[in-house]
């Protein structure tokens, strides 16, 4: 049995998904009454398209909890975190109260990701949040959040269309001098995918916007402004379900860039 090269496999980077969740529920026929975690098929074939290893992390708290196992072995262990997309943020986890029962989002899994994000910060490795990830990040870090964009934003766009989800796209335009305008010189105004009917509201201190949706302002792409911290950016869109030679944007250069930072941090240097 072939299983590859043990020296190729240590030097290839392991970056950790945060995991989605779907609670337990005893009307479900399949593992009836159990909690899954899971991630998205795209995001992981994502992360590993150019060689990096992609990696779950399973909550380790829970009613059937056992050993002694903690985010901080994980955030030792991996190279960086890509937060990705999946239920709303819960508008308790920002201080305000749903304006309806079904934007109550998912505060189990919010507690679990500001705890994730924590971890990586301590050990010093890069963060990447993808749709609910840059949400998440913005809450994580003292931002809020509009609990659904069409009432409390009325004149936008429709950010998020189920009939057609992840082929509903508008365009971008990427803020000038921003880190994330040096990764695409030439490319000032930029097409992109768009499922989310939640946004960033008032932005976390210490994070600049890169990218704003040019036809109603909301915030499309941040980034930590403090470049002596650990990296950590985030996007609106969903990079994952980009299909290359298309004509929206190339994500290969905002992966590359967060890999780049995790080659960076990493201590066991091949």
């Amino acid at each position: 049995m072939n299983g590859g090269s043990p020296t190729v496999g240590a030097s290839r980077l392991k970056i950790g998904i945060s995991a989605c969740f779907m609670h337990a529920d005893p009307a479900r026929p399949l593992f009836t009454g159990k909690t899954l975690q899971y991630v998205e098929q795209s995001i992981a074939h994502w992360v590993m398209s150019t060689g990096a290893l992609a990696v779950m992390i399973p909550s380790p708290t829970g009613a059937t909890q056992r050993g002694d196992v903690t985010l901080d072995h994980y955030a030792q262990w991996l190279d960086g975190l890509v937060l990705h997309g999946g239920a709303d943020v819960s508008p308790r986890s920002y201080g305000e109260e749903p304006l309806q029962e079904r934007w109550a989002g998912d505060r189990i899994r919010d507690l679990y990701e500001i705890d994730l994000v924590a971890a990586f910060e301590r050990h010093g490795k890069p963060v990447f949040g993808v749709c609910r990830g840059l949400q998440l990040v913005n809450v994580a870090y003292g931002g809020t959040l509009y609990q659904d964009i069409r009432t409390q934003r009325p004149e936008a766009l429709q950010h998020r269309d189920a009939a057609v989800y992840d082929l509903n796209f508008h365009t971008v335009d990427i803020v000038a001098g921003s880190r994330l305008a040096g990764l695409y010189p030439d490319l000032a105004r930029a097409k992109v995918n768009s499922i989310h009917h939640q946004a960033i509201k008032e932005l976390a201190p210490g994070f600049a916007v890169e990218a704003v949706s040019n036809e109603d302002g909301l915030i499309e792409a941040i980034r930590r402004e403090d470049t002596a911290l650990p990296y950590l950016a985030a996007v609106q869109w969903h990079p994952e379900f980009h299909q290359p030679g298309s004509d929206s944007i190339d994500d290969a250069a905002l992966l590359e860039d967060f890999l780049a930072a995790a080659r960076a941090a990493r201590k066991d240097k091949p």
